[in-house]
C-alpha cells in the first residue's frame, strides 16, 4: 500500500505544505530568501496541525484511531519497555497472537504487559486476526495476569481492537463468557492495573483487559460499545450514517473523560501518534511511570476498594419509574425521579 493511500481527506492541506517545505529543504544554494521562507511555512504548518487537529469530528477521530501507521503494542513493547519476554498460550486450546502477553521493564518496574495487537502486514494482519482476540486470548491474558499478581508485579494492558472476534468458533469456545469472566478477574486482582486506549476500544473485545486503577486513553482514540458503522448499520439501515453515528455515540477521550469513564487523557504528537512514533512512546511512558509510582503506593485492600468504587460510579439505569446510580445517589442522597431534567442534568454532568 503506498503512503498515499494512508493519508486521511482532513489531512490534505498538511501533506500540502509538507511537500512544499521539502522542495525547499532541497533546493540549492539556501539563499536567505530560501530560509525565510522555509521558517515561515513550517511556523505555518504547526498552526495548521494545531488548527486541523483541535477540531476533528468523531469520526475523523475514529479514522486517526485506525491509522495503519498508528503504533501498535508491538511498537510501544520496544520504545517504551525493555527486556520484554513474551508469554504464549492459555494451556487450554492455543496462542491467540491478538493478544500478546509478557514480562517487561519500565525504569524500575517490572511488569506484565498485556496488549492487543492488529498486525502490519497482510500477513501478520491476518494471523492477528485484525486485532480481534479469541476467547484463548483472554484466558492467555487472566492467567498472565493472575500470574503477576502471585509476584506483587502490576499489569499494564494497552487496548487497540474493533472487538472481540465474532465467528462462530470463538462463539463456541465461549467468547462472551470469558469477557465476563476476565472482567470479574480483573477487578478482584490483588495488583496494580493500569489501561490505556492506544488505537481502537471497541465494545467487549476493549472491556475485556480494560478494568483497571487507572484507565487512560490516547488523545485521538476512541472507546465504544459499538463502532459507528455497526450503529448506523443498525438505528439506520446504513453505513453511510456513520458520521451521525460517531457523533452519537459520545466515543471520543473528551467525551469519556467528562462522563468519568476513563481518568486521563495522555495527549498525542502534533498531527497525530502515526507522526511521530518515538514522541508518543516518550509521552506513554511518561503516563504510565506515573501512574505506576501513585499506585504502588496504595496498600491491596484500598487499590481494590477504589477500583470497585470507580466502577461502580459509571452510569445510570432505569428501574419502577426511578433513577438509580451513583451520579443520582450521589446528588440526591439515594434514588431519585427519573423525570427528563434528571435525565439530562446526569448526562451532562
Amino acid at each position: 500500500m503506498s503512503a498515499n493511500e494512508h493519508r486521511l481527506a482532513f489531512e490534505r492541506p498538511i501533506y500540502e505544505l509538507e511537500a512544499r517545505l521539502e522542495k525547499l529543504d532541497h533546493k540549492t544554494p539556501q539563499t536567505p530568501e530560501i530560509r525565510n521562507e522555509v521558517f515561515r511555512l513550517r511556523r505555518e504548518l504547526t498552526e495548521l496541525k494545531k488548527r486541523i487537529f483541535s477540531r476533528l469530528k468523531p469520526w475523523e477521530t475514529v479514522e486517526v484511531a485506525r491509522h495503519p501507521d498508528r503504533p501498535m503494542t508491538t511498537d510501544y513493547l520496544e520504545l517504551v519497555f525493555e527486556d520484554f519476554t513474551e508469554l504464549h498460550g492459555d494451556k487450554f486450546f492455543g496462542d491467540d497472537r491478538a493478544l500478546r502477553t509478557g514480562w517487561a521493564r519500565l525504569d524500575t518496574h517490572r511488569v506484565m504487559v498485556v496488549g492487543h495487537q492488529k498486525g502490519k502486514t497482510l500477513k501478520e494482519r491476518n494471523a492477528c486476526y485484525f486485532g480481534c482476540a479469541h476467547p484463548e486470548g483472554y484466558r492467555k491474558a487472566m492467567a498472565k495476569m493472575r500470574m503477576a499478581a502471585k509476584f506483587h508485579m502490576p499489569v499494564v494492558c494497552l487496548i487497540d481492537t474493533p472487538g472481540a472476534y465474532p465467528g462462530i468458533g470463538a462463539e463456541e469456545r465461549g467468547q462472551a463468557q470469558v469477557i465476563a469472566e476476565s472482567m470479574f478477574a480483573m477487578s478482584r486482582l490483588p495488583t496494580p492495573i493500569v489501561c490505556v486506549v492506544i488505537g481502537e476500544g471497541g465494545s467487549g473485545g476493549a472491556l475485556g483487559i480494560g478494568v483497571g486503577d487507572r484507565v487512560a486513553m490516547l488523545e485521538h482514540g476512541y472507546y465504544s460499545v459499538i463502532s459507528p458503522e455497526g450503529c448506523a448499520g443498525i438505528l439506520w439501515k446504513s453505513h453511510t450514517f456513520k458520521e451521525q453515528a460517531a457523533e452519537a455515540l459520545k466515543m471520543t477521550a473528551a467525551d469519556l473523560r467528562r462522563f468519568g469513564v476513563i481518568d486521563e487523557i495522555v495527549r498525542e504528537p502534533l498531527g497525530g501518534a502515526h507522526r511521530n512514533h518515538h514522541r508518543m512512546a516518550s509521552l506513554l511512558k511518561q503516563f504510565l511511570r506515573n501512574a505506576l509510582r501513585e499506585l504502588a503506593a496504595v496498600p491491596v485492600p484500598e487499590l481494590l476498594e477504589q477500583r470497585y468504587r470507580k466502577f461502580r460510579r459509571m452510569g445510570v439505569f432505569l428501574e419502577g419509574g426511578r433513577l438509580h446510580g451513583a451520579p443520582a445517589a450521589e446528588a440526591a442522597g439515594g434514588p431519585a425521579p427519573a423525570t427528563p431534567e434528571a435525565l439530562l442534568a446526569v448526562r451532562a454532568g
